[in-house]
């Protein structure tokens, strides 16, 4: 195990352990831990009642959080006729065909985001390989197979976060910047666990939402009082 910075020890002298903390409380005292040089990002881990190794309990989507993330995410949309010119007006980072695929074969995924219209799928298809294991491929479940390329843009420039459960059936995002204001961290945080608790799975029996827990990229979690 890692030895722990005189840093972390500090810190978790100040975090409540195990003991779940309101969510107005658990942010205020997460931005106390804003001692970097850097903005640390906020993260948020869910854990849910699921069995991930079912289909029919798979909770994925994405959600665009009203005070965004605290950056803007590269998209890249692959696209033809009149909806490149969507694409780009929306602000996509690139918009392409088979040479953009091209460029992705050859080894290029400096980007956040991938959208692409339905007809282009068969130009996408043979990326997943490249694409899936970075969590990248677009799908019409998750909203990025679409024709409504310009909204869909605008909504990840303005701070959407997409995520889908782990195979321990957790799901984790970045909601924030340790900078923003603690309502508006809070109001992040609140709308995610919101839009979760809409997913639902009919399948799933007894808590579906069992632990929350919010952290720093550098700091100790801090667990969140369902």
């Amino acid at each position: 195990m890692p030895k722990r910075s005189k840093r972390m020890h500090a810190l978790l002298e100040k975090a409540p352990g195990r003991r779940p903390l309101p969510l107005p409380e658990a942010v205020a005292l997460l931005k106390t831990f804003n001692n970097t040089k850097f903005d640390q990002s906020v993260e948020i881990a869910v854990r849910l009642g699921i069995d991930p190794k079912q289909a029919d309990q798979t909770v994925r989507g994405s959600v665009v959080l009203p005070h965004g993330i605290g950056r803007t995410l590269r998209v890249v949309v692959f696209a033809k006729g009149d909806k490149v010119d969507e694409a780009r007006a929306a602000g996509a980072d690139e918009v392409g065909g088979a040479e953009l695929a091209e460029r992705i074969k050859g080894g290029w995924t400096d980007f956040d985001v991938c959208i692409a219209t339905p007809d282009m799928m068969g130009v996408v298809g043979p990326l997943g390989k490249i694409l899936g294991p970075r969590g990248l491929m677009p799908s019409p479940r998750a909203g990025t197979v679409t024709m409504d390329v310009g909204r869909v843009v605008r909504e990840y420039k303005a701070g959407k976060v997409e995520f889908r459960n782990d195979a321990s059936g957790n799901v984790h995002a970045v909601v924030g910047k340790l900078s923003f204001d603690a309502d508006k961290l809070a109001e992040n945080i609140q709308t995610f666990l919101d839009y979760v608790a809409s997913l639902r799975p009919a399948a799933v029996k007894g808590q579906f939402i069992r632990g929350v827990a919010i952290s720093a990229t550098m700091s100790p979690g801090i667990r969140v009082a369902i």
